[in-house]
Parts: C-alpha cells; sequence; structure tokens
C-alpha cells in the first residue's frame, strides 16, 4: 500500500531562487516528478525543449487552450505559460507528487481546479534581494527588471492565499522546509484512510 501523490504548487517572484530549491528538494525524493510547463517565452542559455520548459509560438500556445490541453495558463511579463494537463494527471495516477513552479494566477486556478493541491509561497529574506539578483543576472533589459520588480509586488500582496511561506535565506534550509511540508501533508489523517479500512469502515 502507498500514499498518492500529492500537487505541490510553488510560487515565487523572479529573483526569489525557486529553481535552485526546488532543484534540490527534486534531488532528495525520486518519488516527486516535475511539472514541465508550455512557453511563448524565448530559451534562455542552457534551458533544453522539454526538460526546462516546452516552447512554442503564440498561435501554438492558443491552440493548447483551444484544445484543453492545459490545466492553467496566464500571462507574465509579455509571455504566456500554461501547465500541460496529460503529464500531471498519468504521473499522479502512478502515486508520484507533481511539483509545479508557477506564478501566482496559475496557483490560484489550479487551487480552484484541485482545492487539494498544496500551495508554496517562496521570497528571499528580505524584498530588496529580489532586484539584487534579477540585475546580478545580466539577462534583463532595465525595463523588464522593472516590470518583474512591480510583478513581485504584486505577488506578495497575493502570498496570503497559499498554506505555506517558505523563506529562502539558504536554499538548502528552504528545501529541507518544502521537503518536511510534503511529509506533513502526506501524514494527514484524510490522506490515510485507506490504511484504516482493513480494520474499521469508514
Amino acid at each position: 500500500m502507498t500514499d498518492c501523490g500529492k500537487m505541490i504548487v510553488v510560487s515565487g517572484p523572479s529573483g526569489a531562487g525557486k529553481s535552485t530549491v526546488l532543484s534540490r528538494v527534486m534531488a532528495a525524493d525520486r518519488s516527486i516528478v516535475f511539472s514541465v510547463s508550455a512557453t511563448t517565452r524565448k530559451p534562455r542559455e542552457g534551458e533544453r525543449e522539454g526538460v526546462n520548459y516546452f516552447f512554442t509560438d503564440q498561435a501554438g500556445f492558443c491552440k493548447m487552450i483551444e484544445n484543453g490541453e492545459l490545466l492553467e495558463y496566464a500571462q507574465y511579463v509579455e509571455n504566456h505559460y500554461g501547465t500541460p494537463r496529460t503529464p500531471v494527471e498519468e504521473n499522479l495516477k502512478k502515486g508520484l507528487s507533481v511539483l509545479f513552479d508557477i506564478e501566482v494566477q496559475g496557483a490560484m486556478q489550479l487551487k480552484s481546479l484541485c482545492p487539494e493541491a498544496i500551495l508554496i509561497f517562496v521570497i528571499p529574506p528580505d524584498f530588496s534581494q529580489i532586484e539584487n539578483r534579477l540585475r546580478a543576472r545580466g539577462t534583463d533589459s532595465e525595463k523588464k527588471i522593472l516590470q518583474r520588480i512591480k510583478t513581485a509586488r504584486f505577488e506578495y500582496s497575493m502570498a496570503m492565499n497559499y498554506d505555506y511561506i517558505v523563506i529562502n535565506d539558504d536554499p538548502d534550509s528552504a528545501a529541507n522546509e518544502i521537503k518536511s511540508i510534503i511529509t506533513a501533508e502526506k501524514c494527514r489523517a484524510r490522506n490515510r484512510q485507506n490504511y484504516l479500512t482493513e480494520v474499521c469502515s469508514l
């Protein structure tokens, strides 16, 4: 008898260090698989198709929406992002937990569609670190950096709609907090009723 897979939805402003934290969560638990998003954004150096994102153009993205292929989708800083439905459903059926790295609009859509989803918001210990990290990347124009900072302020205003807030002052500590959240959620009584059925009628 095994535990059912969980939907683990992680959001946070650009520059919060989510990718580093989530890579450490994934490395520590083979029962967690990453939900690869589709996006109209151009690939960054080192990003791979089907690993980091499914890259598509605007017409292809619209077709995915029309065909009902996306669980959620939203626009973020001039680009569109969405979650392909089929891989998520297949992994959950296998008993695997699915980890989502998506922005606030998509997270709210998923929570509405799947109330059992676990929502985690990741932030640095100080908001000023958002701007510092964005500038240190050296990948965005000044206009885009200012857009991302403005978006980050909106995202912070939505944080209390999440189940948990994780402070990323150290990637290992933040990863450990997320792993602890996942473990605790799996141990909730409602998630382990199936272990009781041999003894009592529920």
